[in-house]
């Protein structure tokens, strides 16, 4: 028998009061990709073998990623009606120390603390001595958490977790009080702009979906992600997966689709299995399935896979992945929304964007709309990589300066050394000078500077760059990623990788870059899709804001870093 989200969401509290009550600690590991690459599993298998030594009996919950990734492995304790206790690069020594100190006599081993986040359930607040708040982390400070609520707090494989801190009832509001007009009304007055790189209207496109009478239609999810630098799809997956199971719900109402796919790159392994048993745990509690939460409203969800195809997160090579084919991209029109998926009518969106849903029916759109910077509203979730102090995830309002972002809440560049430049956008993205970073998160300041937010990845680089070769890495990723379907794009990439290559053989010639020019414009006219159609604008920001650079090698036979005179290049292997 399915209970009604009434009885549901009584059993989650329940069970939220057994962790956060009672006499038995709580303790979280993030166990996300960056969590899993610092040694995660090590300081849990150490960690159980600690507690049954010293006999302590606690409550251990795996997380997801909590967006300091610089500090991982991260594990938190908290005693009933205590504060939050972090310890950031955990080690399986230290953790002894911190079971038989902290959990087994309820002190803090301030040495070892990262910060603490008080308990708001509390009924007194007292702060743990020599312990800072953890909010008041340069990474956290100006954070404004909405997609990433639930990152890094709950168990992403427990379903009563999410329920407990208010999951699914955006669902439940939008099924029982919400017409699909009213619930599209809510994303469209919001502002929602798509996150995966061409910020489009997230409701002028269900529109498009909406207007179809088709009895089948598609909500598919793009979580291929092969973006160098990019990590947040893949975090938000693998930390709260329910929530963007609950958008995509959501985005199937709004528009009449009854079917959806999480479509996932191979072999990233923690999104694939917490996005199964999300989709798992949805159907057995009845927010998958037929009639859902006593509807009309059905919809049935899968998770799809593809290769290592970085053009598989093209929307329409998506779905001839999805259909069993290659990934490469269809000729447009007709669009995904009128014949898309198996034939039949199609939306494409990316986990970020479906991920703001859940909150904007919950809060409202207005409440969205009052976030930001006047086209872009809401927030940006970024990756901050590279030569910087504090890497890892940060969900900032749109509106805030790039430059606040790379010296205050990334710290800055460490060992005193100066930066360069700002690769953002992923390898079709843009490169910026380091006295051009004093820019607005907005979609159009960006644009109109050269660059594009795209995905939310930033990479810094510090005096020791070469920039030309930056850009030669660059496009060799471009080159070796290219489907081949079209002829500017196969053939440009690699014609732009042997000029750079060159160049940075020091043996590169006058005429090489309007030769470079040429083929990019060609490129941009007439590839099929964006990987060529944007191919260029790796060298193009480059030339503009580091042209000196390029002079250097070409008619200086010089590298100004001396990376090019360190470095014997041979042809980087292609695909043609």
């Amino acid at each position: 028998m399915v209970l009604s989200y009434q009885e549901i969401h009584a059993q989650a509290s329940s069970r939220w009061q057994s962790l956060t009550s009672g006499d038995r600690p709580w303790v979280r590991v993030g166990t996300a990709l960056c969590g899993e690459a610092a040694g995660c599993q090590e300081v849990l298998d150490a960690l159980g073998s600690a507690l049954e030594r010293h006999g302590v009996d606690a409550n251990v919950s795996r997380v997801g990623c909590l967006g300091l990734c610089f500090a991982e492995p991260l594990l938190d304790v908290q005693f009933p009606n205590g504060p939050r206790i972090f310890y950031g690069n955990v080690t399986p020594e230290s953790v002894n120390r911190i079971v038989s100190v902290h959990l087994s006599q309820g002190t803090p081993v301030a040495p070892l603390a990262l910060g603490y986040l008080s308990n708001p359930d509390a009924d007194v607040d007292i702060p743990p001595e020599g312990i800072p708040n953890l909010n008041l982390h340069p990474m956290r400070v100006l954070e404004k958490r909405i997609a990433l609520r639930n990152a890094g707090n709950i168990d992403p494989g427990d379903i009563y977790q999410y329920l407990a801190v208010g999951g699914y009832q955006a669902l439940h509001k939008a099924l029982t009080s919400m017409t699909p007009e009213q619930t599209l009304e809510e994303v469209a007055t919001a502002g929602l702009r798509g996150r995966g790189g061409a910020a489009f209207p997230a409701a002028t496109k269900w529109r498009f979906l909406s207007g179809s009478n088709a009895p089948v239609k598609y909500i598919l999810c793009n979580c291929e992600e092969g973006d160098p630098g990019a990590f947040n799809d893949k975090a938000i997956v693998e930390s709260d997966p329910h929530t963007l199971v609950e958008g995509i719900l959501l985005a199937g109402y709004a528009t009449g689709a009854g079917h959806g796919y999480i479509f996932i790159r191979h072999g990233h392994d923690g999104p694939i299995e917490r996005a199964r048993e999300a989709v798992r745990q949805a159907q057995e509690l009845g927010m998958l399935g037929n009639s859902i939460f006593g509807s009309d409203f059905d919809f049935e969800l899968e998770i799809a896979l593809t290769g290592d195809s970085y053009v598989a997160g093209e929307e329409t090579a998506m779905m001839d992945a999805i259909e069993g084919g290659r990934a490469m991209p269809r000729f447009r029109p007709p669009f995904p929304a009128q014949v898309g998926l198996f034939g039949k009518p199609t939306n494409i969106n990316n986990v970020k964007t479906l991920a703001y849903v859940p909150e904007i029916i919950s809060q409202g759109g207005e409440w969205f709309a009052g976030i930001g910077h006047e086209q872009s509203t809401g927030t940006a979730i970024l990756c901050l990589t590279g030569d910087l102090n504090y890497t890892g995830m940060v969900e900032l309002p749109m509106g805030i300066n790039l430059k606040d972002v790379l010296y205050q809440v990334a710290g800055g560049v460490p060992g005193g050394k100066q930066l360069k430049l700002v690769q953002t956008g992923g390898p079709l993205g843009g490169v910026l000078g380091a006295e051009d970073v004093d820019l607005l998160l907005d979609f159009e300041v960006f644009r109109n500077a050269g660059a594009i937010l795209g995905s939310g990845g930033i990479i810094a680089a510090d005096e020791d760059t070469c920039v030309v070769d930056l850009t030669r890495a660059l496009i060799a990723f471009c080159q070796y990623e290219s489907c081949g379907k079209c002829f500017p794009c196969r053939m440009g990439m690699s014609h732009l990788l042997e000029v750079l290559e060159r160049i940075c053989r020091l043996e590169g010639r006058r005429e090489d870059l309007a030769l470079m020019r040429t083929i990019g414009e060609n490129m941009q006219a007439g590839s099929l899709c964006g990987h060529g159609q944007l191919g260029f604008n790796p060298v193009s920001s480059a030339l503009r804001y580091f042209g000196d650079e390029f002079d250097a090698h070409i008619t200086g036979r010089t590298c100004p870093t001396g990376r090019c005179l360190e470095t014997r290049f041979s042809p980087v292997q292609t695909r043609r």
